[in-house]
């Protein structure tokens, strides 16, 4: 845990972040965002994918199928269900696991019109649409490492209605040439990705890291303090007030829920953002060692080394030389 006289005043600098950790995340990671085409199917089928490093969500618009992630138990997705991928390894969707699946990339390849069709059209009783989500790879850990490799949002679970809804649009904007559809479906499968990770935050068995560490009342209070002021000169009697706890059952529970301390937390979350602003040029590194709440230049490049394993200054020249 690092000493607390490393951190300054909030008042030295202009703010990073903002009390929302989601919103936060989603905005170091740079998603690009792609739609893929839609499959529409019909008799037996079955389609492996290639293990994918980042983020893949799909709904089934029509029909059912199966999803069998490698090393993990199939699952029913039923018309209606919404599923996303977090670093997923080799996968098959299938109307049944008995066909034997055929390679994906080649089918979509030849996609036609933004459509995968599998047998005959007239016969077509499953449809399909997903898309997937590339981040920066600086920062992509940040949630990658807390999302599960399937998440799963049944039709009749509470968000299901809202998340129905974002579908139909999703569908209409995938099946017609409108101007402005591009911009409209990446907002769209943005939004939708939100709703997913929230759907997930929420479930019963709650998730690991700080995505199911946000709707507990303690620690998420303390998640979204940090987050809102990265350069108050927070200390664990600070955050354990914030979350009605003693110093001491904030501290196991905070690393019992989050995986890591809470000021090991704070200081990992403002290196994300310290890369994050160098990669960009958006300020200098002694304007950052302020914003994220380090009493000198000095002090904020030891924390930047300890976690990043190089210099502010090599890890901006580093990033400026690379290809963009």
């Amino acid at each position: 845990m690092s000493s607390p006289i490393l951190y300054a005043s909030s008042k030295r600098g202009s703010a990073l972040g903002s009390s929302d950790p989601i919103a936060d995340a989603i905005g170091l990671l740079r998603p690009h965002t792609v739609v893929e085409a839609s499959l529409h199917a019909a008799g037996p089928w079955a389609v492996r994918f290639d293990p994918f490093p980042h983020v893949k969500a799909g709904v089934v618009v029509r029909g059912e199928c199966r999803l069998a992630l490698e090393g993990h138990e199939p699952v029913h997705l039923r018309e209606g269900d919404f599923y996303l991928l977090g670093n997923p390894p080799a996968y098959v969707l299938a109307s049944s696991l008995t066909v034997k699946p055929r390679a994906a990339k080649p089918l979509w390849d030849g996609a036609t019109d933004g459509v995968v069709r599998i047998g005959p059209e007239a016969e077509e009783d499953t449809f399909l649409c997903s898309g997937h989500f590339s981040f920066d790879d600086t920062n992509a850990s940040i949630l990658i490492d807390v999302l599960p490799p399937l998440v799963h949002v049944r039709a009749a679970d509470p968000r299901g209605k809202l998340l129905a809804h974002l579908s139909e649009l999703l569908v209409t904007e995938v099946e017609t040439t409108a101007v402005g559809g591009s911009l409209v479906l990446d907002h769209l499968a943005q939004i939708l990705f939100v709703h997913m990770l929230r759907a997930h935050a929420d479930q019963a068995g709650r998730p690991v890291g700080w995505l199911g560490a946000l709707n507990d009342d303690g620690i998420g209070a303390a998640l979204r303090a940090m987050h809102a002021d990265v350069a108050h000169r927070w200390t664990l009697k600070e955050l354990a007030g914030i979350s009605r706890m003693s110093r001491s059952a904030f501290a196991a529970s905070f690393k019992n829920q989050v995986g890591t301390a809470p000021l090991e937390y704070l200081i990992e979350w403002r290196m994300s953002l310290a890369r994050d602003a160098l990669r960009r040029g958006t300020r200098s590194i002694s304007e950052l060692a302020s914003a994220t709440g380090y009493e000198s230049e000095s002090a904020f490049s030891t924390a930047f080394r300890r976690v990043v394993g190089s210099s502010p200054k090599q890890f901006r020249d580093a990033a400026h030389r690379a290809p963009a």
